[in-house]
């Protein structure tokens, strides 16, 4: 009888890797795959989650909050789960999930409105549901403010400003569970206000940093798998040496447009300012099983861009951080960029593999950074290995606003945003999903209106009318060489899932969900959907079959087609 290969966890292994050993469906033989069978949600809006496969059931959370079990052969429902959100809690960071966890009979999920369920994997019921911040949603942004001294204003193309978005707290990772807990992390405490786009057709408005109290601290916590009490929590900025050593050069020796003096002699100004610092936590943690360790990213310090009002290092935001997987206590953390001002958070999963580092096999932890650069430590020191070559073109990195505008890239949007990669140890080679989308950093001060003082503030836009495409990377795992790139039209998002028969699968905006040939970067494949394919695409075997299978449902702030599809792939019977 043949075997069944589940998708367990949400990097498909424990090492996030993203890979699978399955050899059914090759290079030679793609060319003969075709959908086996899809599934509506009834939910249009940006999806975003990897599906779970485990002991042939296919669990899946969508927008809003609601899950779904599958037969994973078939894509008959099993059962669903309808979420109910708090109505007095607003939403942050919109509706996406990325995923659940699965284990000890339950269904684990955090929720946009920060609280973590378990279902019970049988029947989808609610065995326990709790509130992770206990209210504590931070302060928000001033966005009727903001919005008021905009009024009347248009942007270049002569459209309307509006104001949205706010700091909060919710979830949108996948949690993983652990020696008989579940582990989660808290997003949106320093999101920030957004000047949204009036085209449609670009959506991806300005990212605004005002000088404020605003947002919360994040943390990353565990929860025990059958009552779902607090087991420990590691916030995310320390209550006492936040400032850090007021650094002017990153670990890897770039040199930051800081004024340590300035900072130094604002930092009586400020003390209270690490209670609403940031850093929260968005991608999925990677778990060392043998050596107990815990590896996640943070998030920008708060308030975003605008650093006058948050003086020193702002640890332990837009670092790697390493925690005792059953204590929560700091292993050790990297700080990819001090005191950040341009949006450059740790967005995309770590991953776990094994790299040769003169001479010697050494444990590794990567990181593929919103910078374009992938990062590769020592996992048990948090020593930095290397740095790849970039992954994505880079310009004007790391320099301060103008009224006229600086042109950066990679900016806020990112190099890699959130999207995991996948390793292939056997290859020797990583794959990224990058995004090359130049943006224009200005500094602004709306006039005094009424009783309303006038307002300095600085904004982060995206170029609509450049040059912008995605890049595919392969990059060797031992030296940080690119090896191959692929071009596609549109920004990269979503993620990558590799083969052991040599393809590397991801999807575009435009609906395209397509294969590499990993030795080449190739196009051996690729089949069209009537949404973007903006999730992580995973594999698994039901009976001696093996499917592909993806979220399609596109991404509203980037612009692509919504959908709200879960679809999978299988060869032709023969």
């Amino acid at each position: 009888m043949a075997m069944a290969v589940d998708w367990p966890v949400f990097g498909g292994n424990w090492d996030h890797q993203r890979h699978t050993e399955s050899t059914q469906i090759t290079r030679g033989n793609i060319v003969q795959l075709t959908t086996s069978w899809e599934f509506d949600t009834g939910v249009s809006s940006s999806f975003q989650a990897t599906p779970l496969v485990v002991d042939g059931v296919m669990y899946v959370s969508l927008p809003f909050n609601h899950v779904v079990a599958l037969q994973a052969d078939t894509g008959k429902l099993i059962w669903r789960y309808n979420h109910e959100r708090l109505k007095n809690r607003a939403m942050c960071c919109g509706p996406a999930n990325r995923g659940v966890a699965v284990s000890d009979g339950k269904v684990f999920m955090g929720t946009v409105d920060s609280r973590l369920l378990a279902l019970d994997t049988k029947t989808g019921q609610k065995l326990w549901d709790v509130d992770v911040t206990l209210g504590e949603q931070g302060i928000q942004e001033d966005a009727a403010s903001l919005g008021s001294q905009l009024s009347g204003q248009t942007d270049k193309q002569g459209g309307k400003l509006e104001v949205s978005g706010a700091s909060g707290a919710g979830i949108n990772m996948a949690p993983m569970v652990f020696d008989g807990k579940v582990m989660v992390g808290i997003t949106g405490v320093g999101y920030g206000l957004h000047l949204d786009s009036p085209d449609p057709d670009a959506p991806l408005g300005a990212v605004v940093g005002i000088a404020g109290n605003y947002g919360r601290r994040g943390f990353m916590a565990a929860f025990d798998v059958d009552t779902g009490n607090l087991a420990w929590k590691f916030d995310t900025v320390p209550e006492k040496g936040w400032e850090g050593s007021f650094t002017k050069v990153t670990q890897d020796g770039v040199v930051l447009p800081r004024n340590i003096e300035q900072e130094k002699a604002a930092a009586a100004k400020y003390p209270d300012a690490w209670q609403y610092g940031g850093g929260s936590a968005w991608s999925t943690p990677a778990i060392d099983r043998e050596n107990g360790i815990l590896y996640f990213g943070t998030g920008n310090p708060s308030p975003q861009m605008e650093g006058s009002s948050r003086p020193g290092d702002n640890l332990y935001t837009a670092s790697l951080v390493a925690l005792d997987v059953r204590t929560g206590a700091l292993k050790w953390h990297y700080q990819q960029v001090p005191h950040d001002q341009w949006g450059y958070d740790v967005a995309s999963p770590p991953v776990l593999f094994t790299t040769r580092h003169k001479g010697q096999q050494t444990p590794a932890v990567g990181q593929a950074g919103k910078t374009g650069w992938f990062y590769v430590h020592n996992r048990i020191t948090g020593e930095l290995l290397f740095k790849s070559e970039a992954f994505v073109p880079q310009n004007n990195m790391f320099t301060l606003p103008t009224e006229a505008g600086n042109v950066i890239y990679p900016g806020v949007i990112g190099g890699s945003n959130w999207s995991p990669v996948s390793v292939d140890e056997k290859r020797r080679m990583v794959f990224i999903a990058g995004i090359h989308w130049p943006v224009k950093y200005q500094l602004h001060e709306l006039k005094a209106k009424g009783n309303k003082p006038a307002l300095k503030y600085s904004s982060m836009s995206p170029i609509e009318d450049g040059e912008k495409y995605g890049l595919l990377s392969a990059i060797h795992l031992d030296t940080g060489k690119l090896i191959w790139q692929h071009k596609v039209n549109a920004p990269l998002i979503g993620g990558v899932l590799s083969t052991a028969t040599g393809l590397v699968l991801s999807g575009e905006g435009s609906g395209e969900f397509f294969a590499l040939d990993a030795q080449t970067g190739q196009r051996v494949w690729q089949q069209d959907n009537s949404a973007g394919v903006n999730a992580p695409p995973i594999s698994y075997e039901i009976k001696g079959k093996q499917y592909f299978a993806v979220a399609v449902g596109g991404n509203k702030l980037f612009g692509f087609k919504q959908g709200q599809t879960i679809k999978a792939w299988a060869l032709k019977s023969q």
